[in-house]
């Protein structure tokens, strides 16, 4: 058998300065530059500059969110603010090239391409770093051997890096996670910050600063064209991907992730059956699902589920909200949940784009509201759902505080005006309020704004498109200040 010729070591350092023009021009490549930065830059790149603890960057999030141009945003930064071009270094780790070597090789010929004698005050940034087997082990073999090197590494199949990144880089590791994007930033991304301005609106007895619209017609039409195409920033900024949404994110979303990462790293045996699976969830995004129905309807075995949705879950495409009791109480046993695809544009290039008047619109709104949330991971979301005799309640959205197990505050999702001149019709979140003490809620609409009092409650109303708008904001500002 003929021996395969190993890549001559020239070849390499050929790519390698491909993929570092600025070694030569001082600058990274239009294509980058010329892209907005996300709202979320600023709260990374602080950890980049941080050299004092000795710790690899881990930025983790799903496909497409815009991992590899905060890279290269990032080395434009630092270009900017004086580092020698000679000291940052790009690798795409998904590159066939690299595929017999080590990080360690790579870094020997980084230093060899440059004639460098040591890579002290460096910053060296891995791209798709999942595709290294045992890459966790390697970086914290480099975290030790170079400690005045910075290292800062993206990766996509999430589930593989949060677990491995716990167990293996502990203290070695810090980890970012980098969510779709939400609607406050892809108003940013598209310049239209001018259709918000900041005032405030009433909840119970209180007035809350809040960010409001100039015109709510004008925002909802781009909220609906963020349900559609939102979660992705290169698909807000092209409308040719747009017209091809289903291609763009079938190959390069599910396809990549369903057909290869998660089978490759779970060995997952019958990849069909996950595709079929996603897809089903995909079409009942923001459904009560019972692993008794969902393996009626799909023809699976329940334990193969429950391994699909961690699965799915840890991929960062769905979201399992679990459900409490008209009082609160977490239940005994887990029967019946919610499963929330992280990103409704997802759900937009699986099927078909929807329009306002849609009916799927209330799941998708749901979807959309719930995919804000998910930027603050520590907080426990659940739903209220209850059975008493003939009458059945439900409240979409519930915050326990896990200290008292008392309910912080319930939403009722809706898109729809019909609630603000009849707010008595919402039995479900009334009985949930008194039950738990609560003055007051949060219910949104299409375009109506304002307090209405009902049964001694204070409920809040807000278009849809403002709520999701302001969960991004201040969450935007809470991680700022932390």
């Amino acid at each position: 058998m003929a021996m395969l010729n190993p890549i001559p070591t020239e070849k390499i350092i050929e790519r390698l300065r491909y993929e570092n023009p600025w070694w030569i021009t001082k600058e990274i490549p239009n294509a980058y530059s010329s892209m907005s930065k996300r709202l979320y830059f600023d709260l990374f790149y602080p950890f980049v500059l941080e050299r004092t603890i000795k710790r690899a960057l881990v930025l983790m999030g799903p496909r497409r969110v815009g991992k590899t141009v905060m890279l290269f945003h990032c080395i434009g930064n630092l270009l900017k603010e004086g580092t020698n071009p000679h000291k940052l270094f790009f690798i795409g780790i998904d590159n066939p090239i690299y595929v017999n070597l080590s990080l360690e090789d790579v870094l020997t010929l980084c230093k060899e391409s440059l004639n460098l004698d040591n890579l002290n005050g460096c910053y060296v940034f891995f791209d798709e770093i999942q595709y290294l087997k045992d890459w966790e082990r390697h970086l914290k073999v480099l975290v030790d051997s170079y400690p005045e090197t910075k290292f800062i590494v993206s990766g996509s199949a999430a589930a593989a890096l949060k677990w491995h990144s716990t167990e293996s880089g502990a203290g070695r590791f810090t980890d970012f996670l980098l969510p779709p994007l939400t609607f406050q930033e892809y108003i940013h991304l598209k310049n239209l910050d001018h259709l918000i301005f900041e005032g405030d609106i009433q909840y119970g007895d209180k007035d809350i600063e809040y960010c409001l619209a100039h015109d709510s017609k004008a925002l909802n039409k781009e909220f609906i064209h963020y349900l559609n195409f939102g979660g992705y920033p290169e698909v807000v900024l092209s409308e040719k991907i747009q017209g091809d949404m289903g291609r763009y994110v079938k190959n390069d979303i599910v396809d990549k992730v369903l057909l290869r990462d998660l089978p490759s790293l779970y060995g997952i045996k019958d990849v069909q059956e996950l595709n079929r699976f996603f897809t089903y969830i995909a079409y009942n995004t923001g459904n009560e699902f019972s692993y008794e129905t969902m393996s009626r309807e799909s023809g699976i075995q329940k334990d193969t589920l429950k391994k699909y949705l961690e699965y799915l879950e840890a991929a960062f495409l769905i979201k399992v909200l679990n459900k409490v009791g008209v009082n609160a109480k977490r239940l005994k046993r887990i029967t019946s949940f919610k499963v929330y695809l992280t990103n409704p544009s997802l759900r937009t290039a699986l099927f078909s784009p929807i329009s306002e008047t849609d009916q799927e619109m209330g799941n998708m709104v749901e979807t959309a509201i719930l995919s804000q949330w998910m930027h603050r991971e520590q907080l426990d979301l659940t739903y209220a759902r209850w059975k008493e005799g003939r009458n059945e309640g439900e409240v979409d959205l519930v915050l326990v505080d896990d200290k008292n197990y008392k309910p912080v505050w319930g939403v009722e999702i809706k898109w729809s005006n019909r609630y603000f001149d009849k707010p008595q019709e919402l039995k479900s979140l009334i009985k949930f309020c008194e039950t738990n003490k609560l003055k007051a809620a949060v219910v949104t609409s299409i375009d109506q704004i304002g307090m209405k009092e009902t049964h001694d409650l204070r409920f809040t109303f807000l278009p849809a498109s403002i709520y999701a708008y302001n969960i991004g904001e201040i969450t935007l500002r809470m991680k700022t200040n932390n």
